[in-house]
């Protein structure tokens, strides 16, 4: 068989029936293994590289990591645009991949400040590119009913190489210490996740339309109140959740943690991600996405309190990474399941990035803030002024989301809102 011979997968949507995950899904979650890999060794030693090496202070690594968290916000609704608009969303979201694969091996020559800003600069432009097209098309590939699930299994595959790449740096680092190792495995990755999202996953194609109805119908959703309440509960929340970096250098110093033990933090975080992803993704389809969206901020609060308290020790690390991978498997996916049902198909890439850049805008605020309260107040206290700010948001939030009147979990049981 020669490859002129193979069947044309391009245009054509790969749905499952019976509550069962589309086969796209399962390519796209393979990418994102694959992705996450590459990029999860390189974040695993990210902020002490930093750090020790580079030798930036808390309140200078404070602004990398919120430019880190914020800049894939300057490109995610035109990666979703262009997606919608084209109606070719594999093609924008294999354009942000191998923005991010270069990025790898262009850390190898970045020593200076201005140079790594630059190449995080890229990494994080590739995700914002990516992130929304990716998401248009698991929802476009999956059954309404089931979006909470699919959503999930994605997450739990992306998780899998997000676990994963830390234990490949840790190796890489114990083998031979230095950076250089783990910056071209990483690109390797990388380059493969690119090849599969070219090779075999489906271009589910929209109907294409003119550019400026497109344009204006998602300026009109944007305009409805109900999302416009639902994203404005996310960036308060957001405005209150500290970056994992900051975290994991919270505990490293309170345990006094040697650096090469540092990528495993992300392993048990990602553990937990993982192994939660998709039984909170069915949850949120039966008993409403809403709730389950909230209770991971309630889980955010419980790990900064445990990461901010008194109490030391392995025991307490552990507690603090299976909070933390909680939060992301109720909110990673759940929010894309959330607001996928609240715009037309064919501005869905679109209103998930706005979702998705008010979340990095937010993060990038409250990067700036931790930092600066950790260089004033300290380490602890800081961790506890943001457990209680966002134990005061997360209500605020809840009346938010009711008011919007969010679905509460599939359509074929009923949208109902969060009550």
């Amino acid at each position: 068989m020669t490859l002129r011979s193979l069947p044309d997968v391009a245009s054509e949507p790969v749905r499952r029936r019976g509550g069962r995950v589309a086969s796209t899904v399962i390519l796209l979650g393979t990418v994102s293994l694959l992705t996450d890999v590459s990029s999860e060794m390189v974040n695993a030693v990210l902020p002490l590289y930093l750090t020790a090496q580079v030798g930036l202070g808390v309140l200078a690594y404070g602004f990398v990591d919120g430019w880190y968290q914020g800049v894939s916000a300057l490109v995610r609704i035109a990666g979703g645009y262009a997606g919608d608009r084209g109606g070719s969303p594999k093609w924008v979201a294999t354009f942000g991949y191998a923005l991010s694969a270069v990025s790898r091996i262009a850390l190898l020559p970045a020593h200076g400040f201005a140079a790594i800003v630059g190449v995080i600069t890229a990494d994080r432009l590739g995700k914002g590119v990516r992130t929304a097209p990716r998401d248009a098309l698991i929802a476009d590939a999956s059954e309404p009913s089931v979006l909470g699930r699919a959503f999930g299994v994605h997450r739990a595959m992306d998780t899998v190489g997000a676990t994963l790449g830390p234990i490949v740096a840790f190796l890489l680092l114990l083998a031979a210490p230095g950076y250089g190792g783990v910056f071209v495995v990483s690109f390797a990755f990388a380059i493969v996740g690119v090849a599969v999202i070219v090779l075999f996953v489906p271009n589910l194609t929209a109907a294409k339309g003119a550019a400026t109805t497109r344009l204006g119908n998602m300026l009109k959703e944007m305009a409805r109140p109900r999302l416009r309440r639902l994203l404005v509960a996310v960036g308060l929340l957001s405005l209150v959740t500290v970056g994992d970096g900051f975290l994991y250098l919270s505990l490293q110093q309170r345990d006094n943690m040697a650096g090469r033990y540092f990528p495993l933090l992300f392993v048990g975080t990602n553990t937990a991600y993982f192994l939660l992803a998709i039984p909170l993704g069915r949850l949120a389809d039966r008993v409403g996405r809403s709730k389950v969206f909230l209770g991971g901020y309630v889980a955010l609060v419980a790990a900064y309190l445990a990461a901010g308290g008194p109490l030391t020790g392995v025991g307490w690390t552990l507690l603090v990474l299976l909070l933390l991978g909680t939060f992301y498997a109720a909110t990673d996916g759940v929010l894309s399941a959330l607001v996928s049902p609240m715009v037309a198909a064919d501005a869905r890439g679109t209103g998930i990035a706005s979702a998705q850049t008010v979340v990095a805008l937010a993060r990038f605020g409250a990067s700036m803030a931790f930092g600066a309260l950790w260089v004033t107040v300290g380490r602890s206290p800081a961790l506890l002024v943001f457990a209680a700010v966002l134990t005061l948001v997360i209500p605020l939030a809840a009346w938010l989301l009711r008011v919007a009147g969010t679905h509460a979990g599939s359509p074929s049981v009923g949208e109902e809102a969060l009550a």
